[in-house]
């Protein structure tokens, strides 16, 4: 299967790797320094869990040309970065793309892609369950236990879904089919929003926003309040169980993120302020249409502001 990873970073690394792994012919479109590491030293990735580092040969674009034709891309990036990749995979003759990232906009990316195509588009959406950083030697830290990809289209079946099981068959990262992604997607900026808002109010110092109580049970209730925000809007909260668990379990969920922002493992999972910034101003015209009190996101929201002053 020759595939394509469009974007190099923690998670489309990982990605690569277990493509290649599983016997696909793989390329990654990367540019500049990174580029420059993947071509000199390879596809070096230290499984921060597993206690092994693991380097692969990979073979490096730096453009997409429309003339370059992959039986699947995978766009894998952070939210606000996504724009600027649209006009080039509209321009690609290739047919099968799949985005993967935090996203509340899936639909637009759909349509655009189909208002701007002079061919048919598949497109579905999905979120790889893994985390981890980059060091400045170019070193990717994976943080993960077992890997999934959540995967959905936004219309029905995915139409090239035998060709994602072909591509991952020989690997142990597997597809977990959603039949509502973009709720899916909607649903899990929640929590990453919350969780994030905490790193930023402190910024990025682990520790005390484990000694945050307030923090802690700000964070906590604000997740309440944003499934509220996709209830009054409409949107199913998927997957079931989390929204439910999160509400009835709110002291054991402090304690929970109490207890991860003490571990070491917390401060290998890098954050995008630009990309938080740009998922809050989705979340913002939610709210807005909504109109349900938000005290507590509210809250969080001053603190950020109050910090950067």
């Amino acid at each position: 299967m020759k595939v394509l990873i469009y974007g190099a970073g923690v998670l489309g690394s990982y990605l690569a790797h277990a493509l290649i792994r599983g016997g696909n012919d793989v390329s990654v479109l990367a540019r500049g320094q990174r580029a420059d590491e993947l071509e000199k030293d390879g596809l070096v990735i230290r499984h921060y869990f597993q206690l092994k580092t693991s380097v692969d040969s990979v073979r490096v674009v730096r453009t997409l040309e429309p003339d370059d034709i992959y039986d699947l891309i995978f766009v894998v990036m952070k939210f606000n970065d996504f724009p600027s990749v649209l006009p080039v995979l509209a321009r690609s003759l290739s047919g099968n793309i799949v985005i993967v990232g935090n996203n509340p906009g899936a639909r637009d990316m759909q349509i655009y892609l189909a208002e701007h195509s002079s061919t048919r588009k598949n497109v579905a959406f999905g979120f790889q369950l893994s985390a981890g950083r980059r060091e400045p030697d170019g070193l990717v830290v994976s943080v993960r236990g077992g890997v999934q990809l959540v995967i959905g289209g936004l219309d029905g079946p995915i139409p090239f879904r035998a060709m994602l099981d072909q591509a991952f068959a020989k690997t142990n990262y597997k597809p977990v089919y959603h039949d509502d992604i973009d709720a899916w997607l909607k649903n899990h900026i929640i929590p990453i929003l919350a969780i994030n808002y905490g790193t930023l109010i402190h910024d990025g110092k682990m520790k005390k926003i484990a000694g945050d109580n307030k923090l802690l049970r700000q964070m906590v209730a604000a997740m309440d309040e944003g499934f509220s925000v996709l209830e009054a809007l409409g949107y199913p909260l998927v997957p079931a169980g989390q929204a439910k668990w999160i509400r009835n379990h709110p002291a054991l969920l402090r304690l929970l993120l109490k207890i991860f922002h003490l571990l070491p493992v917390s401060r290998m999972i890098d954050g995008s302020p630009h990309e938080i910034v740009a998922l809050s101003r989705v979340f913002g015209e939610w709210k807005n249409r909504a109109g349900i009190p938000t005290p507590n996101w509210d809250m969080l929201e001053e603190r950020i502001s109050a910090a950067k002053r």
